[in-house]
């Protein structure tokens, strides 16, 4: 009886053994997939790990395999990609085909932002991975009734907020296999380990995983605000002119009736959203941004919607000038520049160009009039 006992018990050691490898393996082929997402969209890396791992099968799913699909996700109305069919809820349902895993991490992100149903989602702190979890099961994700308890088990098992905090730039304290081991046996030792990696002690223990984000943790060396260096977009439609630099306050000012502060690169709007208490989503609506990642340069960051019409009745741009600076610089919405200047957003603007901050209709010297740019 005793050897079936210890038979069990080995066999069961082994099964979770490997598991543990195969969810490590696939944390460390796609942490930094997560962490990116989280940079540009605000989605926690710990959750989007959590489903990558349960619904791709550790990366193992004939979806996963196959169709680069790690998060099931079905092909629906707008889909216009490659489809497979594989048996789920129903028969043979549509499901997304995608060139790479990243391609599949990206698709997921927006999936989520795209859909007004997991709209109150973004309005979550970052690192409330809980009310992500059953949010995600309460807008309709998932139909198995403990979803948000695999994930959640998921995050806690292998420590995957660690990945979060990278992303929002919070320090992480990188302890070796045998210290995790040894704060296992020593509930002193776990507080500490939770003060130095910026966790409150009073909540309960996070461990911090051994294998951290090599990447991140490299990139973080030479910089003092220990903030990640993370791959940025190259575009930015609000980098003010170099030539013509203001000094604006540190703090909240308002430009045109509107709140702004000025923001120096390297920080990322979800930091910025996350201090002044602004979900992400609407922070980029705010400032008529297509894309969010680390800002690359110095620039003005609107707090709330910019008005439709500004305090003058023009602007005299620069060659160094687009519309979306001019935008940020006169609190005035890019969409309105567009509709009073008849020009499109990519216009190339000259010096001493007037661009209407008002419809021309309402401006007082209609002689004035408006150099068209190229």
């Amino acid at each position: 009886m005793k050897c079936i006992t210890l038979f069990i018990v080995l066999v069961i050691s082994t099964t979770l053994h490997a598991q543990r490898e195969r969810a490590e393996a696939y944390i460390n082929k796609y942490k930094d997939l997560a962490i990116a997402e989280m940079q540009r969209t605000g989605i926690p890396a710990s959750i989007t790990l959590a489903q990558g791992i349960l619904e791709s099968q550790f990366g193992e799913s004939d979806l996963a395999v196959n169709a680069n699909n790690h998060f099931g996700i079905k092909c629906k109305t707008e889909w216009t990609g490659e489809k497979t069919y594989h048996d789920d809820d129903l028969k043979k349902e549509c499901f997304r085909v995608y060139t790479s895993a990243e391609e599949s991490y990206k698709d997921h992100s927006n999936f989520l932002m795209t859909r007004e149903w997991y709209a109150f989602l973004f309005k979550l702190e970052p690192t409330d991975d809980s009310g992500w979890a059953y949010g995600l099961k309460k807008a309709g994700y998932a139909t198995e009734k403990d979803y948000p308890q695999r994930l959640l088990k998921l995050i806690n098992d292998y420590q995957l907020q660690q990945y979060s905090l990278v992303a929002l730039g919070k320090p992480i304290t990188e302890i070796t296999t045998s210290n995790k081991r040894k704060a296992t046996n020593s509930k002193m030792q776990r507080i500490i380990n939770q003060t130095d990696a910026g966790l409150n002690p009073s909540e309960p223990v996070v461990e911090v995983a051994p294998v951290l984000i090599k990447k991140s943790i490299e990139a973080t060396e030479p910089e003092e605000n220990n903030e990640p260096e993370l791959s940025v977009k190259k575009e930015e439609p609000a980098v003010l002119n170099s030539k013509k630099n203001i000094n604006y306050p540190s703090t909240v000012f308002t430009i045109n009736h509107s709140r702004v502060i000025y923001a120096e690169a390297g920080v990322s709007l979800l930091s910025i959203a996350n201090n002044y208490d602004i979900a992400l989503g609407k922070l980029i609506e705010f400032n008529e941004l297509s894309e969010t990642d680390i800002l690359t340069n110095d620039q003005l960051i609107f707090l709330e919607k910019k008005l439709k019409k500004g305090a003058t009745d023009f602007h005299i741009s620069n060659a160094d000038e687009t519309l979306a600076i001019i935008s940020q610089k006169e609190g005035v919405r890019l969409e309105s520049l567009l509709e009073y200047n008849k020009i499109k957003k990519d216009a190339v603007l000259r010096d001493g160009d007037k661009i209407y901050l008002r419809a021309p209709t309402a401006i007082a010297n209609s002689n004035t009039s408006v150099k068209q740019p190229k």
